[in-house]
């Protein structure tokens, strides 16, 4: 059962639904089981979108909500015999009477209904290129809807993808009371794995104590595969083959973020295994430091929602030059973006349920400005890989530091303060 109530997902489809044209219909499909190996499956996660629409954790799913916000569930029949091996099941008068859908029918009449559902409509949406099974299934109910009628029909099928993921940018009061609990339980499971981490653990010893305290704090999953990155390979943005040994003197940079009730958090920290950085690796640290904060500082209402990336970039141009990796002029590393030799990814991404959640960063060909209670990373990072042109001693050394930030009234809250970001308070909490 979800960990939002029936009338919030109720509600939820009633807003979406004034987002349609009049007389369309909206369809989602949910997320199936995938196998893993021979008869055994992974873990069943919802399909996000699915998810936001409906509160529905089943596979097997489809959801049809009119332009008028009546709401159709197609799901699997109730089957006692399976649930003695997978576990409850809600059923079509389950789904209907406690999820508080308006209609339910069993997934298998899904092709003989679905048709005469959307006979004589004038567009049906849904989120084309997202699972091309279901955009031919759709494609072949609308021939058929067409064909039903006395005068051919002319049922336009429209990308409703980032009109969605807008929607879901902006957090309702209970999605960020989830966001936030998820982001305290990955906090506190990065400060314990730093305050108990000793030299000689390997990537892998990290990982492990990761997800084990993700799990001791109520979060099962994580929301991403964790990056755990020791000396050079903290250079590989999505580095995770973790199972290298973690030299003393090493920077280790750790990607790990965890789910609770479906919402994601996403942290990422630096930090010497031996519990003291080097001159070099402190003073490349403190470039990234400032970054990551003043990034955060231009979060607010009404900037631009690529201002943060903007403001890092000049502070990491800066501080390049400053430790004497650029030579050139500022105008010249920022016209010809010389720092992407050191960093070379944009600040973050909007975060929801969806760690990387789904919506571009311009709508209608015009950038983003930041609204009360979005949520988006902060992650500025120089990394000196081993072909850059410049001294050794610099070099293997990889450097991010990662916060969730939730756009407020006044500014931005970081949801993942609880584990300390500057490299004093770090090595003051390895050594306690």
């Amino acid at each position: 059962m979800s960990n939002l109530s029936p009338n919030h997902f109720k509600a939820r489809r009633a807003e979406v639904a004034k987002l349609l044209d009049k007389n369309s219909y909206l369809l989602l499909s949910s997320s199936k089981n995938l196998i893993r190996n021979n008869d055994t499956t992974f873990p069943f996660r919802q399909d996000s979108n699915f998810y936001y629409l409906t509160g529905f954790e089943e596979p097997d799913s489809v959801l049809m909500l009119s332009s008028e916000g009546e709401s159709t569930i197609f799901c699997r029949k109730k089957n006692p015999d399976l649930e003695k091996w997978d576990g409850f099941m809600f059923g079509v008068e389950g789904a209907k009477e406690i999820l508080k859908f308006d209609n339910a029918y069993d997934i298998a009449e899904l092709t003989a209904i679905a048709p005469q559902m959307i006979r004589g409509s004038k567009s049906i949406y849904s989120l084309v290129g997202k699972d091309n099974s279901f955009d031919n299934d759709i494609i072949s109910w609308i021939t058929k809807a067409n064909s039903l009628e006395r005068h051919q029909g002319n049922i336009d099928l429209k990308n409703f993808t980032n009109t969605l993921g807008y929607q879901r940018l902006i957090k309702k009061d209970e999605e960020i009371g989830l966001m936030k609990e998820s982001c305290e339980i990955a906090a506190q499971a990065h400060k314990a794995v730093m305050h108990n981490v000793r030299v000689g653990m390997s990537e892998y010893d990290l990982e492990s104590m990761y997800l084990n305290e993700f799990r001791k704090r109520g979060s099962r999953f994580p929301s991403y595969t964790p990056i755990v990155a020791g000396g050079k390979n903290a250079c590989i943005l999505h580095y995770n083959d973790n199972n290298q040994k973690i030299n003393d003197g090493d920077l280790v940079l750790v990607d790990a973020g965890c789910e609770y009730g479906l919402y994601a958090s996403d942290i990422t920290r630096t930090f010497p295994i031996n519990g003291t950085f080097s001159s070099e690796q402190r003073a490349i640290y403190d470039v990234v430091l400032e970054a990551h904060d003043r990034a955060c500082e231009s979060a607010k209402v009404g900037n631009s929602c690529l201002e943060p990336q903007r403001v890092s970039e000049k502070v990491i141009s800066q501080g390049l030059k400053d430790l004497g990796f650029l030579s050139e002029s500022m105008d010249e590393i920022l016209e010809k973006q010389l720092f992407r030799e050191y960093y070379y990814h944009k600040i973050g991404h909007w975060i929801g349920l969806d760690v990387h959640d789904d919506c571009p960063y311009f709508l209608d060909g015009k950038e983003i400005n930041f609204q009360k209670n979005m949520a988006m990373t902060i992650e500025p990072g120089i990394y000196v890989n081993d072909t850059a042109p410049i001294d050794d001693r610099w070099k293997g050394i990889g450097i991010r530091i990662e916060d969730d930030i939730l756009i407020t009234e006044t500014g931005y809250e970081n949801l993942t303060a609880s584990v300390p970001s500057s490299a004093d308070l770090i090595e003051e909490l390895m050594k306690s």
